[in-house]
């Protein structure tokens, strides 16, 4: 495990529950004002299980992201920060997949449709 992982950044918000050759799944939980490490994520598959507003930030960019309970979003590979700006729980869980994407894309930040 790498010092960027988020289990190791953010073990108190993190947590693997399942976990194979070709992905690892992550749950993560947050209350308002928490915040995170800089960590990383390969790319994965994010599904939103309570609604929440949060703000991800990498280096000097930043992004407010308000995203409803019951969404699926596509997370493309990066490295970032988060705080919970919202008033409610954060619980969503990651599909991280294990196998490297067939090219790279820089300059994305936050998760995709």
């Amino acid at each position: 495990m790498n010092s960027d992982d988020p289990t190791v950044t953010d073990p108190d918000l993190y947590k693997v529950i399942f976990e194979n050759d070709r992905v690892r799944v992550l749950e993560y939980r947050d209350r308002p004002g928490d915040k995170t490490h800089l960590h990383r994520h390969p790319d994965s598959v994010m599904y939103t299980l309570t609604s929440f507003r949060r703000q991800i930030s990498a280096g000097e960019r930043s992004v407010d992201v308000e995203i409803p309970a019951g969404t699926v979003r596509w997370v493309g590979a990066q490295e970032h920060s988060g705080q919970n700006i919202g008033d409610t729980q954060t619980h969503s869980i990651f599909v991280e997949l294990k196998e490297p994407a067939p090219s790279p894309r820089d300059g994305v930040l936050g998760p995709q449709t």
